[in-house]
């Protein structure tokens, strides 16, 4: 088995994208032809993409997608990807990044992640490609006075057309309930905090919550305790590291926050069924 590298890749925005934003709209077939993209990678902002035709197969943080379209996904800059190949495909895509993201709309992005590519109706895909050819036409204004600007707020809509269909397919944005809202906070407090906040109480501490509330609230919203939301993503980061990097599993452990070695490996097992180790090798076979 070869040495894999101590890091997991993160690809950046390229060099001609506009402070933060970049957008594309292009058929593809067969291979990427693109080391970046074919190797497992993080992104450096939050992903879009709209499949407009064909069929793009991507790996998700060890889940196969076919995105079939009419489709959109959307990549959380946590989330590692890799893509495996297309199938007479027509994509729009944009990356953003976090300070071009209106704080309204970050909230809603991180309480919805991680999502699975949503099958959408051509009427509704009609809309996302009309409006995301005009924030490609904006995207060509370089000489306007307040062309970032301009480019940023038509984006912003565009995320914004992305996540009510997110939010409509389980409920619909003006029906959320109390449990929903709370939830959607404590995922958001989670993504920043997971490394260093393990126990429940400090969650519920950061929104003024108490702690029989908090999990009264999130289990009600996703069937799952606070508790077992803070092992399933402090798991899912060990895999990724364990699969993704050279990393020894005592040095994931320090990491994570988790001084006792030990302690980590018998959670590890108790979540996933096998040890460390043990995955590492299974997956890497």
């Amino acid at each position: 088995m070869s040495n894999k590298a101590g890091y997991i890749p993160v690809n950046k925005l390229p060099e001609e994208s506009c402070r933060g934003i970049m957008m594309m709209r292009e058929t593809f077939n067969g291979s990427p032809n693109s080391e970046q993209v074919e190797r497992s990678h993080r992104d450096g902002g939050y992903t879009f993409i709209i499949q407009e035709k064909g069929k793009t197969i991507i790996e998700i943080d060890f889940q196969t997608h076919h995105i079939q379209a009419p489709a959109v996904i959307f990549i959380h800059p946590h989330q590692v990807h890799r893509v495996i190949a297309f199938e007479d495909a027509m994509i729009c895509t944009w990356i953003i990044t976090e300070e071009n993201v209106r704080p309204e709309y970050l909230s809603l992005l991180e309480g919805l992640a991680p999502v699975n590519a949503m099958p959408v109706i051509p009427e509704t895909l009609a809309v996302l490609t009309e409006t995301a050819a005009l924030c490609i036409k904006l995207s060509e204004k370089k000489t306007e006075i307040l062309y970032h600007s301009i480019l940023k707020e038509s984006v912003n809509t565009l995320i914004t057309l992305v996540v009510s269909q997110y939010l409509a397919l389980f409920k619909a944005a003006e029906h959320r309930n109390r449990s929903e809202d709370i939830t959607r906070e404590f995922k958001t407090a989670l993504q920043k905090n997971y490394k260093a906040a393990k126990n429940p109480s400090e969650y519920a501490a950061q929104l003024n919550l108490s702690p029989s509330y908090l999990n009264e609230c999130v289990k009600a919203a996703t069937g799952k305790s606070v508790s077992s939301h803070i092992q399933q993503r402090v798991v899912l980061e060990a895999k990724r590291l364990l699969y993704h990097s050279g990393k020894s599993v005592k040095e994931i452990a320090g990491h994570l926050g988790y001084d006792d070695y030990s302690y980590f490996t018998r959670l590890f097992t108790k979540v996933v069924g096998i040890t460390p180790i043990a995955f590492r090798e299974k997956k890497r076979e």
